[in-house]
């Protein structure tokens, strides 16, 4: 089975508070009455629960948060690449970045699968996927990772730099359209020689 393909849940209304700095308060969102959440943070073993719950809402069924739990017993899991977005004390957003292989006939490569991500329903369409997604993906650079993969929304993914992967010679290991299987090279040249199939972890077969 796939990793199943992110919506485009979220759209930018502006930056409250960023990684590394002084919260500020709470300002509502301009026009809807809403906010952005006061901080973006690693998860802590205290949040295992309320990740589960966040993708069990914002997905209608248990698939991705077993999936979770199940990527969470790898030895290969980074708590590091587990990251939330809490407000007043709520976790109310999670993006998981999953160490995958990219092979060949000869080689594998090591990359990251940017899945599963969710945001609960009432907060949706107001940055916070933006959000998560981009202290992610600086997360990534910064523990030395070379790509990221991901199946999503063509209209979406590109805004954080990520681009058709068969223009790498990458594939996915089922049937998708071209334009929603995307990769993302996180250093200058990560990708030069890199080509083959993507391969997930086997929690993934069972969403």
């Amino acid at each position: 089975m796939r990793p199943r393909q992110h919506p485009p849940l979220q759209q930018d209304r502006g930056i409250i508070s960023v990684p590394g700095q002084p919260k500020s308060k709470k300002r509502k969102t301009p026009g809807k009455g809403l906010t952005v959440p006061t901080s973006i943070r690693t998860e802590t073993p205290t949040d295992v629960d309320a990740i589960t719950c966040v993708h069990d809402r914002a997905f209608g069924q248990p698939n991705e948060g077993c999936l979770i739990k199940a990527l969470r017993e790898r030895d290969d899991f980074d708590p590091r690449l587990s990251i939330v977005a809490e407000d007043s004390g709520a976790i109310i957003g999670h993006i998981l970045f999953t160490p995958i292989q990219i092979e060949s006939e000869d080689e594998s490569y090591d990359a990251l699968a940017l899945a599963p991500m969710a945001v609960i329903p009432e907060r949706q369409r107001q940055g916070i996927g933006s959000l998560l997604i981009t202290h992610g993906l600086d997360t990534c650079r910064t523990l030395d990772h070379s790509a990221v993969i991901v199946l999503g929304h063509e209209d979406y993914y590109p805004r954080f730099g990520f681009q058709r992967a068969s223009r790498y010679g990458i594939k996915p290991p089922f049937e998708v359209p071209d334009k929603s299987f995307m990769v993302l090279p996180l250093t200058p040249n990560a990708l030069a020689g890199v080509g083959g199939i993507v391969r997930y972890p086997p929690p993934f077969n069972a969403v």
